[in-house]
């Protein structure tokens, strides 16, 4: 009976302690409702700028890669030893300089022993043509059988065939020689210098001696979408193009050059086309190899409606920008862009001169949200700490 009584006690204690909680907890929500869902939010700061008319260059961008006009592959022609090496790890060549040189002196006796060999043969065939010519006096005085006359005439005719064998062997052992001497076709610069003097090269050997790579002037290649070639022939057709090359991360100025090559045909798989813009390449801040951000410029479109790039916002249905109406509040708003330049986009539609997008700040915003719009500048910072 104890322990049913104490089993009560203990329930009503717990109804009575649910009931108490529930009654503060109803009173505390009154409170901190009440006056607050009556009072509106404080604007949401944001930088804000108006929807502009400038000149604006028509570019196709993209990204590219820096290309070497000319690369030649340095090997060996013939089996020798290295005896000197004429240059460094990435040293600027001109065209016929010596790179290496090989151990030319077994070749170079059998220059020798062929130009003695050419001189014996030359001295006999000078005999044999004196002799042709006595015995032709002789044979037309009847002094001496035509047989003997044609013989000599035959020794003569052979010793030239003899001759002129000999010359091509010697010219044979001098283009031989010519390849102990291994000069550089190209100007350009010079890679890592695989072999050393003292190393044994073989003919055409897997081993590169040298790799020497046309820097200057140098291409950048890059490719377009094919619904771009012909707004592209159309401005080739009426002056010569420009093409600039910016090495990203580089605060220094883009390189400029000249569009110099169209691809003849469109890639299939990609649906682009491929160009290449001609550099002169004076500083060498194009390396080939390197990626590049690349564009080349059509025309200007002198009243293009532009805003800055910041203000894009892409959302499920595409591009959309916050735009501020007059009682303050923001609009999302979808945009076609129809290109970007210079960190500014190009507005074909969504938009009208003079109106206010946001173009920092635009994290906490929605349709309808109020907003406390600044200029850019020293405002931004204070309006980026809050989105």
């Amino acid at each position: 009976m104890k322990r049913i009584l104490i089993s009560v006690i203990f329930v009503i204690v717990l109804v009575s302690a649910g009931a108490l909680y529930q009654r503060v907890d109803l009173s505390a929500q009154t409170k901190s409702t009440g006056p607050v869902a009556g009072r509106p939010l404080p604007p949401i700061p944001v930088v804000a700028t108006a929807v502009i008319r400038k000149p604006t260059p028509v570019r196709l961008e993209a990204i590219g890669t820096v290309q070497t006009i000319a690369s030649v592959v340095v090997k060996s022609r013939i089996d020798g030893q290295i005896v000197k090496v004429h240059i460094r790890d990435g040293q600027e060549v001109k065209a016929g300089d010596v790179l290496f040189t090989l151990d030319s002196r077994s070749v170079e006796a059998q220059q020798r022993q062929a130009e003695a060999t050419l001189a014996k043969d030359q001295a006999m065939l000078e005999n044999a043509k004196r002799e042709a010519g006595r015995q032709g006096e002789l044979a037309s005085k009847n002094y001496t059988s035509a047989a003997v006359f044609d013989t000599a005439r035959t020794s003569a005719a052979s010793l030239e065939a003899t001759l002129r064998a000999d010359t091509a062997a010697l010219d044979n052992i001098k283009v031989q020689l010519s390849y102990y001497t291994i000069t550089t076709p190209i100007d350009g610069r010079a890679g890592v210098v695989a072999l050393k003097a003292g190393n044994n090269v073989k003919a055409n050997d897997t081993i590169t001696l040298v790799t020497v790579n046309q820097v200057h002037p140098i291409y950048v290649g890059f490719s377009v979408p094919q619904d771009r070639l012909a707004a592209l022939r159309e401005a080739m057709a009426d002056h010569e193009l420009e093409v600039v090359a910016q090495v990203p991360g580089s605060n220094l100025p883009p390189e400029t050059g000249k569009l110099a090559f169209i691809d003849n045909a469109v890639d299939s798989a990609t649906g682009t086309i491929a160009l290449k813009g001609l550099f002169t390449n004076d500083k060498d801040r194009l390396w080939p190899g390197q990626f590049v951000n690349a564009g080349v410029t059509l025309r200007l479109e002198p009243n293009a409606l532009v805003i800055p790039m910041q203000a894009v916002q892409v959302g499920q249905k595409g591009d959309f920008v916050f735009v501020v109406k007059p009682d303050k509040t923001v609009e999302a708003r979808d945009v076609r862009i129809d290109r970007s330049a210079n960190g500014e986009a190009v507005v074909a539609k969504g938009l009208d001169l003079g109106e206010q997008v946001v173009v920092d700040g635009q994290l906490r915003l929605t349709n309808g949200s109020r907003v406390d719009p600044r200029p850019p500048g020293k405002d931004a910072s204070a309006a980026g700490a809050t989105s």
